[in-house]
């Protein structure tokens, strides 16, 4: 079963460069080799709206994130190498199609922070300090508790809107419902593989609409108290948008205290 949804997920290659939109995103330096595995994309989305998600970043490696401070990047541990010193990934923000020029920014690195606890399964978060902070874009608050664990939810990325597919120019986004422990780790489904306490499933069973290769590292939100709160980082999942294999997540609100303490001693 193909794992992160990565551009390598369906094979074990180191993943090359490639340009998209004149953005050209290329592993990391320091990347360990489990961090080649970076890709998932939004299969059966809709174009985003200029302006309509200003908290979501492209990174260089390939991956998705979301501006958790002005600081601070809260990505995938799969999508980046160890916690220290790093100064090789660019995030882009500010723009849905990464071709434009106008009202881009772009912020290189200075510092990533891994979950201590990732080994390849679970502990799935990390937060990348750039080396200035990005002005005049929203953040996206993090869930602390599982309020808002269920329901609908919206997840958007840069990634591939097919299986095995290109990444994209624009930044796609879509809904997905909710999918139940039980059900996803059902006979049917991943069969136990999903970690309950830490992972959530969403997507519909019917497939067609997923995150994909591309989309690692992104949000996946919805609408909270007081405007939207991020409760999933993508993760990984069997293939893209296939029946009875719905994505799974990283359950934000399960990691909200290491998050919020991490990225408090980044300065974030």
């Amino acid at each position: 079963m193909a794992r992160w949804r990565s551009l390598t997920r369906l094979a074990a290659a180191a993943f090359a460069a490639v340009a998209v939109g004149g953005v050209t995103l290329a592993a990391p330096a320091s990347a360990a080799p489990e961090n080649t595995d970076v890709t998932p994309f939004v299969v059966g989305g809709t174009r985003a709206a200029q302006g309509e998600f200003p908290f979501m970043v492209r990174l260089s490696m390939g991956c998705g994130g979301a501006l958790y401070s002005p600081r601070l990047v809260l990505t995938a541990a799969h999508c980046v190498g160890r916690t220290g010193s790093n100064t090789s990934i660019t995030a882009t923000l500010g723009v849905v199609d990464l071709q434009s020029t106008s009202g881009r920014i772009q912020v290189r690195s200075n510092y990533v922070y891994r979950a201590p606890g990732y080994n390849g399964s679970g502990d799935d978060w990390a937060l990348i300090r750039l080396a200035s902070p990005v002005t005049g874009l929203s953040t996206l608050p993090i869930a602390t508790s599982t309020a808002y664990d269920s329901g609908t939810f919206t997840v958007a990325g840069w990634g591939a809107a097919r299986e095995g597919g290109a990444q994209q120019r624009y930044l796609l986004k879509a809904s997905v419902p909710f999918v139940s422990d039980s059900v996803c780790n059902g006979p049917s489904s991943y069969d136990g593989d999903v970690i309950a306490a830490e992972e959530i499933c969403a997507g519909p069973l019917s497939g067609g609409t997923d995150t994909c290769q591309g989309d690692s590292g992104g949000p996946m939100f919805r609408q909270g108290g007081s405007g939207l709160v991020q409760v999933g980082i993508v993760s990984w999942g069997n293939g893209c948008a296939r029946p009875n294999y719905p994505g799974v997540y990283t359950q934000v609100s399960y990691f909200s205290s290491a998050i919020i303490s991490a990225a408090a001693s980044l300065g974030g």
